[in-house]
């Protein structure tokens, strides 16, 4: 058994500034949470500053979202190598945003003990993408950092660094389902490029595991609304909660109106512009949530 809480273990995942070596020890800590060596999420007697930015090696260029080059089709070898670049990019903020949220606010937000397997879980998928990824591109003759990137998704994360309902919402709920509206066609792209190792790889691996992403910031959503709405009756959903979140139904099915229009407010309010369709509708519903969530956020059709 480890003394170190699983907070503790979250911020040493953070501090860590090698990618590769962060998603090596994010698999570890995960392991020895998911087997029990690890037992406690934190200690109530202690608190833990949590970094407003992750250690990260400086050697990605970094430009500003409107400044980055196009990715291209896939349909040459620069395209793909500047189309998996920006994937491998991506999960290693993914690997940092699921230990953030585990460090930032699961004592603070009093969260059960099922918020901390599943974005354990989630965060140990994310480390597997960023390393089988990073590996691809090498394979690809090229590797992460010798192309330009933007870091997006952590102003994000510093925008909802104060509130667990944003962070779930702008973060898992509509970033990560943007990943799933984009990936089959990023999937047949490698294919018509020729490329089916990395088709193969975003297909068979990243794509299923990035709905079950989705699916826990769904899940977690609803249930801090359903625990402010009723306090008395929240605690009812914990015993669901054991199951984790894979696709289909979520635990908490209580999709009142009143869940829906939050969501929609925390949007309007976090996130720049309306939601870009075409939306993956088949895998934003396997994931737990179906249009009446996006659709009145997105772009008028004329």
């Amino acid at each position: 058994m480890s003394n170190e809480t699983l907070v503790e273990a979250a911020l040493r995942v953070l501090n860590t500034a090698d990618p590769l070596e962060k998603a090596r020890l994010g698999d570890s800590v995960a392991s020895q949470w998911l087997q029990g060596t690890i037992t406690r999420p934190y200690d109530p007697s202690l608190d833990f500053p949590v970094p407003d930015r992750p250690a990260r090696l400086t050697d990605v260029k970094l430009v500003s979202p409107s400044l980055m080059p196009k990715l291209g089709k896939a349909g040459s070898l620069q395209s793909r190598q500047a189309i998996v670049h920006s994937l491998v990019h991506t999960e290693s903020w993914a690997i940092d945003l699921s230990w953030d949220i585990i460090a930032r606010f699961g004592k603070k937000e009093a969260m059960p003990r099922q918020f901390f397997t599943d974005f354990v879980k989630v965060a140990q998928d994310e480390g597997r993408h960023f390393s089988l990824l990073a590996a691809r591109l090498e394979e690809l003759g090229s590797s992460y950092g010798a192309l330009p990137a933007h870091d997006g998704l952590w102003d994000s994360a510093i925008a909802t660094s104060k509130d667990l309902l944003a962070r779930l919402a702008i973060e898992h709920c509509v970033h990560e389902a943007r990943g799933l509206d984009v990936l089959p066609t990023t999937i047949s792209r490698f294919r018509n490029g020729g490329d089916d190792v990395t088709a193969d790889l975003l297909e068979r691996v990243v794509y299923p595991e990035e709905i079950t992403h989705c699916a826990a910031g769904v899940k977690w959503f609803k249930y801090l609304c359903l625990r402010s709405q009723n306090p008395a009756s929240y605690q009812d959903s914990l015993a669901s909660q054991e199951s984790e979140p894979e696709g289909g139904e979520t635990p908490m099915e209580e999709e009142s109106e009143e869940v829906i229009q939050k969501f929609h407010g925390i949007v309007r309010t976090h996130f720049r512009g309306p939601l870009k369709p075409p939306f993956n509708e088949k895998a934003r519903k396997a994931a737990g949530f179906g249009p009446q969530w996006y659709e009145p956020l997105a772009v008028k059709q004329f």
